[in-house]
């Protein structure tokens, strides 16, 4: 009988490339993937060590899944793995413990998939990571229209509340003829959008003597109906070239996911961030600058050690001055061997979720508001293929999230969509073509 395995992906959007990956292994070995509520004879869990809640809901999903097969073979692997893989043995019902490294070997240091009476722990030490790249990409739900693909993995920069680079190394990059390579094999399966992900995206290409801009020009002048997208990128490697370039480039979405955590000097300065308050500002206006409709999302953390009432504030205004379109709102979580676990004048619990919480509200206003200011445009929309209650949904270049009425027709296609409405989380408006993209650019 084929044997069953269900894979469940915590963090970023990295994590769910890399899950896919793991995904594709398993096939090849004759198993039926299915979802993580259904039975399963294996279960893979890709875990993140951003905040405890991921660390806590790894322990909770281990669990679900032994009540549904108690006698389930349980994988645990990514970065809480890496850096706690005791911990995780110590899980009961945890078979094997993988490292970053690792979760890529699972035929090949497994056996086989039944349970033993003690935990296995593959964990190579981070150091060695620095030299590995393992290839990876996803889709949503295979719906042939958005893939993630890893083009960099691990970070050189030493921000004091994180622990990625203890679990994922140093900054390096996937060879640039083979992110070509592998570029050209996902629009030939029919990917519309490639969103390219990493650690740390804009930093790619330093062993290769590249960077992310040039890394661009040559992925738009690849054949194809097609358009990329940056996951996110650092305000200090967003170049005026990467802005000028996409402002020119059909092929490059109008939309940029730019971190801030803070908008107080003193706290961003203790966070130990490469940017000051005002870079952070001169990026936004420049963008909006030379791209009046381009979508820009903010991630902020709340809570960090030291930071007062005041200045929580100063973010807050800081944020709702800038013309922004959401924000991704973290609350401080005390990691282990970070610089910041060890500073002062912890935020209490209960006023860290009272800032997320106006944070998020903001976030609100301003999607609100960037939506509204979508009425009347034409948006280019890449809808997927999901029929829900006669609808059909979509994402436009500059991230904005547009419902239609469910048309066949334009699944996994590039359509003309003129908003006349907003209604809550999403644009509503009148289809006016399917348009094909240029096949390719010369910039």
């Amino acid at each position: 009988m084929q044997k069953k395995v269900a894979l469940h992906t915590l963090g970023c959007k990295l994590n769910f490339s890399e899950t896919s990956t793991i995904g594709k292994e398993f096939l090849l070995k004759g198993f039926e993937i299915v979802d993580f509520k259904d039975k399963a004879d294996v279960y893979v869990f890709n875990t993140c060590t951003v905040t405890q809640n991921a660390e806590r809901e790894c322990r909770q999903l281990v669990r679900r899944a032994l009540r549904s097969n108690p006698q389930a073979y349980v994988i645990v692997t990514g970065c809480y793995a890496q850096l706690r893989p005791e911990q995780i043995a110590a899980i009961e019902g945890v078979d094997a413990v993988l490292g970053s490294s690792e979760k890529f070997k699972i035929f090949s240091l497994l056996d086989d998939f039944e349970k033993k009476e003690l935990s296995c722990i593959y964990v190579s030490p981070t150091e060695e990571l620095n030299n590995q790249f393992g290839l990876a990409s996803s889709s949503d739900a295979d719906s042939r229209t958005r893939a993630y693909f890893k083009i960099q993995d691990g970070c050189d920069y030493k921000c004091s509340f994180c622990t990625i680079p203890l679990a994922r190394g140093l900054s390096r990059s996937m060879n640039p003829d083979l992110v070509v390579s592998e570029f050209k094999n996902l629009i030939g399966q029919g990917y519309k959008e490639v969103i390219l992900t990493g650690v740390n995206v804009g930093d790619y290409g330093k062993s290769f003597d590249i960077d992310l801009f040039k890394l661009l020009l040559k992925l738009i002048n690849v054949d194809g109906d097609f358009r990329i997208r940056i996951s996110s990128i650092e305000p200090n490697l967003l170049t005026d070239e990467i802005i000028e370039l996409t402002a020119k480039s059909e092929k490059l979405c109008n939309h940029f996911h730019i971190p801030l955590q803070s908008g107080n000097p003193a706290i961003l300065k203790a966070m130990q961030r490469r940017y000051k308050v005002e870079d952070y500002h001169r990026i936004i206006h420049k963008v909006k600058g030379i791209i009046p409709d381009a979508g820009i999302g903010v991630d902020v953390i709340v809570g960090f050690p030291g930071e007062t009432e005041e200045n929580f504030l100063e973010t807050y205004d800081f944020l709702s001055d800038l013309p922004i379109s959401y924000l991704h709102v973290f609350t401080y979580s005390e990691r282990p061997d970070t610089k910041a676990i060890a500073l002062p004048d912890k935020v209490d619990n209960s006023e860290r979720k009272r800032r997320n919480s106006m944070l998020r509200i903001l976030s609100e206003k301003k999607r609100n508001l960037f939506y509204n200011e979508m009425i009347g445009k034409d948006l280019k929309v890449l809808f997927e293929s999901e029929n829900i209650d006669g609808m059909i949904k979509g994402f436009s270049s500059n991230y904005v999230r547009v419902e239609n009425k469910f048309n066949p027709n334009i699944i996994n296609e590039f359509s003309i969509v003129n908003v006349t409405k907003v209604n809550e989380v999403l644009c509503e408006g009148n289809l006016k073509e399917i348009k094909k993209s240029v096949a390719s650019e010369i910039v």
